[in-house]
């Protein structure tokens, strides 16, 4: 079946580790936009944080905070948020003070956190003790890390806190995501899909991460990049060349715009 739609995660995918994107990716882009073959990318990182950072990086649509909001050009198709973010917040801080929390709420950041320690999420961040700004309000993701215990084990840690309804998810072994169910890459990609009347059979997505995996075999085609976290590469179909070898651009070009 012939691929009349791409997907791809960012960071560690079609990013360099530099945050870049060659040339030659830069033009396999560009003419998938001349051939009309919608791009879409499917990130964990909020629309603003791709925007600011990113202004170069033009594509037809968009899943953001790992499937929270899907987007088709400047239209929101859709948005699976996270109700009582302040009681689940509030009972972590109560029980466990020390956790670090930040909740992502209308592409705005608020977090416990100082910026240095946030690291590369974009602007539009404010620091709070106690999160009431998210009082009564809905959320995209909650996102949690603990120095006082080995990323392996947070899940187990706060799966207490998290009620049905929820799911938690790793990121890149840095952050505990929290999030509507229905906030799935996936779910995401299904939106699109049926927005340009494509079939997920028609559709090629690569990632390399834990939260690509359902995508990845899912699609048409699933393409793990040769740097992505062993168990992805063993969900995909295929493996094609790593981020800094412009893997994802290159299998484009051998697959698609042939």
């Amino acid at each position: 079946m012939a691929i009349r739609m791409i997907v791809t995660d960012l960071d560690r995918t079609l990013l360099r580790n530099d945050k870049t994107i060659s040339p030659y990716t830069a033009g396999t882009l560009a003419e998938l936009s001349a051939r009309e073959i919608p791009f879409v990318i499917a990130t964990a990182r909020p629309a603003r944080a791709v925007r600011q950072l990113m202004p170069w990086l033009k594509f037809d649509g968009a899943v953001f905070c790992n499937g929270a909001i899907v987007t088709a050009g400047n239209e929101e198709l859709r948005a699976y948020k996270v109700d009582g973010a302040l009681e689940i917040v509030g009972a972590i801080l109560n029980e466990k003070p020390e956790t670090r929390l930040s909740v992502e709420m209308d592409d705005y950041l608020y977090s416990n956190m100082s910026p240095e320690q946030l690291g590369d999420w974009g602007s539009d961040y404010c620091c709070t003790p106690d999160f009431r700004e998210t009082a009564g309000r809905r959320v995209e993701k909650i996102l949690i890390s603990s120095e006082g215990t080995p990323p392996e084990g947070w899940e187990r840690e706060y799966a207490g806190y998290i009620p049905e309804g929820l799911y938690m998810q790793m990121s890149e072994s840095t952050l505990l995501m929290v999030m509507n169910r229905q906030a799935t890459k996936l779910n995401g990609i299904k939106l699109l899909a049926g927005h340009w009347g494509v079939e997920l059979g028609e559709i090629a997505a690569f990632g390399d991460d834990l939260n690509d995996i359902d995508m990845l075999r899912e699609c048409g085609r699933g393409v793990a990049v040769d740097n992505a976290l062993q168990e992805v590469k063993s969900a995909a179909d295929e493996v094609c060349g790593s981020n800094e070898e412009d893997g994802v651009a290159r299998w484009i070009r051998a697959n698609v715009l042939t």
